[in-house]
């Protein structure tokens, strides 16, 4: 993993109440998962809803052989886990996947387990990985004004250098604020409020919000159409971004590669902003047959206007219904 300027981590003591109701909001809206339509929608609000029919088979936008994800139904619902997607400085950097759970009123519990339980999401994407060290297990979760306390086991804290505890400080902090419910986390290892975190004591003094771990997003950073999702025709993107003068490219692929849409996006704050300028915008595209295709964001050189910072996302495309 490469290494990153990082931030103090600040994070203080409050006490929280077991998550009882489910979160209503998600940020930048769950897209759908490319499988069979479900017969009840999620228990999460998705925001505005994606309208792509999801398809009943497919092959693996890895380009294996391999079976669609999980159909949801009414009893499951749909929320999102962050991982690490690799590549060089720029693209490196946290990724959202959508996972089917089983539904429940402890939303929070199930989208932290589901963090955890990563070996899926990995064989699928060899491409995403997590700094969560193995064998790390949710003790509790709770929330309190808008705080997440979330108490993991002590393998959480062990191995690794200051870029991987910063990936899965950063991990846990996206997937909890996901819910309109969460805005900061505050962690413990063992019943235990953390202080310093991990074997570089990266020192921990107050809640983490997103906005704390910037270090941890690539150059561009699409939150909407997770990694792997149905994207919708026309499909809304959403997510924030770090480039010279607020400025940079989205292109939809089709499965052969071929370019259908590439167009100038911008974000409402240029690079160096605090924080980082965000965007949301929808492109149309034209496809015959529903297919697995590529969302891609980068921004051309200053220098002489040569992509930079590539990052693809595989995603389901739809002809326009």
């Amino acid at each position: 993993m490469k290494t990153f300027r990082h931030p103090s981590v600040l994070v203080l003591v409050l006490a929280g109440i077991v998550l009882a109701t489910a979160a209503c909001a998600t940020s930048g809206g769950l897209g759908a998962v490319p499988t069979t339509p479900p017969s009840a929608a999620p228990s999460i609000d998705a925001g505005p809803p994606d309208e792509t029919p999801a398809p009943t088979a497919s092959p693996s936008p890895t380009g294996s052989a391999g079976s669609p994800s999980p159909s949801t139904s009414a009893e499951t619902m749909v929320i999102r886990a962050y991982y690490v997607l690799e590549g060089d400085p720029g693209v490196e950097g946290l990724v959202p996947t959508l996972r089917v759970v089983p539904k429940t009123t402890g939303v929070a519990r199930a989208a932290m387990e589901a963090l955890l339980d990563s070996d899926k999401v990995r064989d699928k994407y060899p491409q995403i990985s997590t700094a969560i060290p193995s064998g790390t297990k949710l003790l509790d979760v709770s929330i309190k004004n808008g705080v997440a306390t979330v108490d993991l086991s002590r393998d959480f804290e062990s191995g690794g250098g200051s870029a991987s505890a910063y990936f899965r400080l950063g991990q846990v902090v996206y997937t909890l604020t996901q819910f309109s419910t969460v805005r900061s986390v505050l962690f413990q290892v063992e019943g235990e409020t953390v202080t310093t975190f991990g074997p570089e004591g990266i020192v921990l003094e107050g809640p983490q919000a997103r906005r704390d771990f910037r270090d941890q997003l690539p150059t561009i950073f699409v939150d909407r159409p997770a990694f792997g999702a149905a994207a919708g025709n026309p499909v809304r993107v959403t997510g924030s971004a770090d480039v010279f003068e607020a400025t940079f490219r989205i292109a939809i692929l089709d499965g052969s590669g071929k370019v259908l849409v590439d167009q100038q996006a911008m974000a409402n704050c240029a690079a160096g902003c605090e924080p980082r300028g965000t965007f949301d915008l929808s492109l149309k595209y034209d496809v015959a047959k529903a297919q697995w295709g590529r969302l891609r964001v980068y921004y051309g050189s200053a220098k002489d206007g040569s992509p930079q910072d590539i990052r693809d996302y595989p995603v389901w495309l739809t002809p326009v219904g």
